[in-house]
């Protein structure tokens, strides 16, 4: 499938991105990986979708803990940032299957460090710099995934 383009005019764009995609986001277990260089606007995707969610405070990469847990009434989101990691079986030592229960939402940023430890992704969203903007681009891989793009 061709993934779809989304130009991003500024930090607003992103986190409006992001509180679309947390309406759309189906109930049941859902991943999403977040590909992009630095400072491309993955976090920022992540607070939009949080904020729309009902969290009030921060939200912080978690590039030294690994993974950030975020508590709502009908869900938990887990925000991962796999940056820093050396190797991918360091996710075995964090219980990466516990995260992924029946109707977590996953946020993966930098999941190529995850090799195949990885789930396999509802969608891929790639984050890259376009001018004095940026682009996202969404690759949906699964049918949960291609409904929620298909409403974007």
């Amino acid at each position: 499938m061709k993934p779809w383009n989304i130009y991003l005019a500024d930090e607003a764009a992103t986190l409006n991105l992001g509180a679309r995609i947390a309406k759309l986001c189906p109930p049941q277990q859902f991943t999403i990986h977040l590909e992009g260089e630095l400072g491309a606007g993955k976090t920022t995707l992540c607070r939009g979708l949080l904020r729309e969610l009902g969290h009030q405070g921060n939200v912080k990469s978690p590039t030294y803990t690994l993974v950030e847990q975020y508590d709502f009434s009908d869900r938990s989101v887990f925000h991962f940032d796999l940056y820093r990691l050396v190797d991918p079986e360091e996710l075995d030592y964090i219980g990466l299957d516990d995260y992924m229960n029946s109707n977590s939402l996953c946020l993966i940023e930098w999941p190529q460090q995850g090799g195949n430890y990885l789930p396999r992704p509802d969608i891929i969203i790639k984050l890259q710099y376009d001018e004095s903007c940026r682009q996202a681009s969404i690759l949906s891989c699964s049918d949960a995934g291609t409904l929620l793009s298909a409403k974007l």
